[in-house]
């Protein structure tokens, strides 16, 4: 694992280490586009077995999902010399049967806000690519 520096301030990460820093966090902004309009839904999540869950209530971000199910997650974060960034792009599906939603509902995915989420959504990676970066001053021009 090569770590960001002053001479190499971007790293491209392998896709083992983009998903334990996509597991390591809880945050993440979840992207969907319908009708030609992107959309942007903060949301907390769990990766687990090489999915991702995250829960939802009836609203725009679910019909969003029913309409293009094609989505793409950001989730990112930084220490006082280096900050990552990691992109899932893959398919949501509501979890419908009873079997799954059981499963799903014994993981540690908790709202993180008070309010109830009844609909477990469940999005399969395509594709997952991560980024460090050097943090430190400009340099001179």
């Amino acid at each position: 694992m090569m770590q960001a520096d002053q001479e190499h301030p971007v790293v491209i990460l392998d896709a083992a280490e983009s998903w334990d820093l996509l597991a390591g966090s809880e945050l993440g902004r979840l992207a969907v586009s319908v009708g030609d309009q992107p959309e942007i839904f903060p949301i907390n999540y769990l990766a687990h077995d090489g999915v991702v869950l995250f829960r939802t209530a009836q609203g725009s971000k679910l019909v969003s999902l029913t309409i293009n199910r094609y989505v793409a997650l950001e989730t990112d974060g930084y220490t006082a010399d280096t900050a990552w960034s990691v992109v899932v792009k893959g398919t949501a599906r509501a979890l419908d049967r009873d079997i799954d939603i059981d499963v799903a509902a014994k993981l540690p995915l908790h709202s993180w806000i008070p309010t109830i989420k009844y609909v477990f959504v469940e999005i399969t990676p395509d594709q997952i690519t991560g980024r460090r970066f050097a943090r430190g001053p400009e340099p001179w021009r």
